[in-house]
């Protein structure tokens, strides 16, 4: 005998087997998953490639200043350039002899006409950025626009500008995005603070990555979309 249900009002439902469905895949889905991975990879090696590309066509093209040699030992030009541009370095800044020569130097081709109209502006642009003269190592924080209220990120490069009469006023550089340009503004000093909490490499990282690099770790920058 069939056990009686201690519920009179149970209602026994016949067992029916769950159906499993399988979404069918289709071309848009596939055309979806195709464009998120291929842009992934590009994000993993696009940089990769571009690095690679830029050393390799910068040694290439120092190489070729002497074809020769290129060919029967690539790569020699190049490193000999890196070492001789080193020693001189080294000399110029260690020896007296060869301080006195680059210092003589400096002066004829800054007085040269026409010639110190390249030579004056190429040195301060590379001294900016290397040297014992770096500029760009002061970064702050410039207001740009007052209401609403806009902050910038720059460098100071002139911390008074009294020479050319405005008085308490500062120049600051401030760096384009995804760029090596950047332009150069004045304005008085009560609109800059210090930048607090990054380096001024990070700071430049900032400012040149349109503001997803610099002050954060790097781990989830450029991280593919879910």
């Amino acid at each position: 005998m069939k056990p009686v249900s201690s519920n009179p009002t149970e209602i026994k439902k016949p067992y029916t087997a769950k159906k499993i469905l399988l979404k069918k895949p289709t071309f848009e889905n596939i055309t979806n998953l195709f464009l998120k991975n291929f842009f992934q990879g590009l994000v993993i090696i696009g940089p990769i490639g571009l690095t690679i590309f830029v050393i390799w066509y910068v040694i290439t093209s120092i190489d070729n200043i002497i074809p020769s040699v290129a060919k029967q030992i690539p790569g020699l030009v190049f490193v000999s350039i890196l070492i001789i541009t080193a020693l001189l370095g080294f000399l110029g800044n260690k020896f007296v002899v060869g301080k006195f020569f680059f210092d003589s130097m400096d002066r004829l081709l800054e007085k040269t006409p026409g010639v110190k109209h390249i030579y004056t502006p190429t040195k301060d642009v590379m001294s900016s950025f290397v040297g014992d003269k770096k500029k760009f190592n002061d970064p702050v924080w410039v207001k740009t626009n007052e209401t609403p209220e806009i902050w910038r990120i720059g460098f100071l490069t002139q911390k008074e500008m009294a020479d050319v009469e405005k008085h308490n006023y500062v120049a600051v550089y401030l760096p384009h995005s995804y760029a090596i340009s950047g332009w150069v503004i004045v304005t008085e000093e009560k609109n800059i603070k210090p930048v607090v909490g990054m380096t001024a490499a990070s700071a430049m990282k900032f400012a040149v990555s349109g503001g997803v690099a610099g002050f954060h770790s790097d781990e989830n920058i450029f991280k593919a979309p879910e």
